[in-house]
């Protein structure tokens, strides 16, 4: 089971598509995963233009790409979150609008259930993403955070992202949230939160990337476990936690790539994620998708390192074993 090894470009996307297809492919990958912005998978386009999925299809093919994912992080991110001037930077003019934060939220349900029906045209049955949350700024509980504003919070994401999701079961196209700091579920326990809130509908799972939870002390071996039929889709993504006494694990509102940081993102095999054990668990739970490579490293070229981590992750990747070790002493019996 030789798994795809995949770039998602959503540090990219200050590329033209042609241009990352071209490097991507030159790269080595087998193929790619598109983000919804800049020009790499234009949602409006793609539900208005009749040729627009068929031209992007050809472009990959050209390339010798495989696409099996599309992903809308940045629009997810504006379905729950409190709206504020920081969401201008990040979705399409035609979502934010004149910025009220009521109606960025309803356009951007309307472009996440649009999304579902886009990737069905194009014939991708896995959107990843983001949620938001409405109730990340509770996470530290002073002034005193009463259990009934954290039920409000997943009562909100089950109000906004049920309608959502049935668009997705229309299309027959799965939704992977990126468990993530600052969405409505950011480790294992409000993972298995948020699949209730949903009664456990199987439109919803989740885009495995460990590199979110090592920093806060979570295995990401027992994700997998504790999720094991979940997985909807796989990024390759390392960490590293770097406390020195100075700064804490919330880094100290310094930004990503500042040495001063508690921890940071590092190119994949240079940080401390355990990658082997992280493949075994995958085999073990009959994970044969995608391994997509998110690629974020503030100390590296990015050229070079995404090179280095496809080289890496290939030579990473492993099929389990069809038989055990020792299978010939029974043979004869």
């Amino acid at each position: 089971m030789a798994r795809p090894v995949t770039l998602f470009t959503g540090q990219w996307a200050d590329l033209p598509i042609e241009k990352m297809a071209r490097m991507t492919s030159e790269f080595g990958y087998d193929g790619i995963e598109l983000a919804c912005w800049g020009d790499h998978f234009e949602v409006d386009r793609a539900l208005a233009e009749d040729d627009y999925c068929d031209n992007h299809r050809k472009l990959l093919d050209d390339a010798g790409l495989q696409c099996h994912a599309i992903s809308a992080h940045l629009v997810g991110q504006a379905v729950l979150d409190n709206i504020d001037e920081r969401h201008e930077a990040i979705l399409p003019p035609y979502i934010w609008g004149d910025g009220d934060p009521a109606g960025v939220n309803e356009r951007a349900i309307e472009e996440l259930k649009n999304t579902a029906r886009v990737a069905q045209k194009f014939g991708v049955d896995v959107v990843n993403g983001f949620t938001g949350s409405s109730i990340w700024h509770l996470l530290y509980s002073f002034p005193p955070v009463s259990p009934s504003m954290i039920d409000a919070g997943f009562d909100l994401f089950a109000e906004r992202f049920n309608p959502i999701l049935d668009v997705f079961g229309e299309c027959g196209v799965r939704f992977a949230l990126e468990v993530h700091p600052t969405e409505i579920a950011f480790d294992i326990y409000t993972a298995q939160r948020a699949l209730e809130a949903l009664e456990h509908r199987p439109e919803f799972g989740f885009n495995f990337d460990p590199s979110h939870l090592i920093w806060q002390g979570i295995d990401p071996v027992q994700f997998i476990r504790t999720f094991s039929d979940r997985i909807y889709h796989v990024h390759v993504k390392d960490a590293i936690v770097t406390l020195d006494g100075k700064s804490g694990i919330n880094a100290s509102h310094l930004n990503f790539g500042d040495h001063r940081r508690g921890w940071d993102f590092r190119s994949p095999g240079r940080g401390g994620v355990n990658f082997e054990e992280i493949i075994r668990a995958l085999n073990d739970v009959g994970y044969e998708g995608p391994l997509s490579i998110e690629w974020e490293d503030s100390g590296m070229d990015r050229e070079f390192g995404a090179k280095e981590a496809c080289e890496f992750t290939k030579k990473l990747d492993f099929s389990p074993s069809s038989r055990a070790f020792d299978a010939a002493f029974d043979e004869g019996n």
